[in-house]
């Protein structure tokens, strides 16, 4: 998964500030943060969610790049961060879940709650499905456009795909422009990930399983079995396609998660790999 967007100007960071309690209220919610739990939060901005999710009396490790808003964090939760209820890093989220993970000291059992900048909506998305210490649950603000694609679309993509081999996503509710400050130029959407796990990649390697995706939408315009055998070779594929019930027309897009999971199944066994 990459990221679909670009940051939009107007908002330093990319940053759209919620401004609805009842969102935040929302979003905590369905995070399912309570106490003896532990939320990870990304980007909480000046902490209008923080409050929801530590009202819940959930431990939170929230991160947050910009300075200013880290000092309006420090400022406004002065007992919860002296308590060790709340638990403030300075940094960049996508470096510290890639490549410092341990520095945020989380349990092994963890939720994920953020509302995100939309231009790393996908980066993050990746980031927080393939870790090596996955969240259990993840509950994002997120456009609307882009949930809708993930939970509700008629047809499957590259981020649709990526998220369901790792988890169960669900449309919760649409959030109007007018929540936040200042408004973006279109909806958002509140999506929770749940059932997080790896357990598609006890059949298939997760390498192997994601390299088959990202050739089988190389070309759009392409059959998917077209744009296999550009890589794979007529001879393979072919092979491949006798053990399957798919028409040797069908496009990536109409092609279910289960049927890819088939895919790279039998192409792993053709080609003598271990799955």
């Amino acid at each position: 998964m990459t990221s679909l967007h670009r940051k939009r100007g107007g908002a330093k960071l990319g940053q759209h500030f919620l401004t609805s309690r009842a969102i935040a209220k929302t979003i905590a919610k369905e995070s399912g943060a309570k106490k003896g739990e532990a939320v990870l939060e990304i980007g909480p901005g000046k902490g209008i969610l923080t409050r929801e999710l530590l009202n819940t009396g959930a431990q939170v490790t929230a991160i947050e790049k910009d300075s200013e808003m880290v000092r309006i964090i420090n400022d406004t939760f002065v007992d919860e961060i002296k308590t060790g209820q709340l638990h403030l890093i300075e940094g960049d989220a996508r470096n510290l879940l890639s490549v410092d993970f341990k520095k945020l000291k989380l349990p092994r059992t963890y939720s994920v709650a953020a509302n995100i900048p939309y231009y790393i909506t996908g980066e993050l998305i990746r980031l927080f499905l393939t870790a090596k210490q996955q969240p259990k649950k993840v509950t994002l603000l997120i456009q609307k456009e882009v949930a809708e694609r993930v939970a509700r679309g008629r047809k499957e993509s590259l981020l649709s795909l990526s998220v369901k081999v790792y988890g169960e996503p669900r449309y919760v509710k649409t959030v109007k422009a007018g929540s936040f400050n200042p408004p973006p130029k279109v909806d958002s959407a509140i999506l929770t990930i749940e059932n997080i796990s790896r357990k598609h990649f006890t059949q298939v390697e997760e390498e192997a399983f994601f390299d088959i995706l990202h050739t089988g939408f190389g070309q759009k315009r392409k059959t998917l079995m077209g744009n296999l055998k550009k890589k794979y070779g007529n001879e393979q594929v072919a092979a491949v396609w006798e053990s399957l019930t798919l028409d040797s027309t069908v496009r990536a897009e109409d092609v279910s998660l289960e049927e890819w999971i088939s895919i790279a199944k039998q192409k792993g066994r053709k080609s003598g790999n271990r799955v």
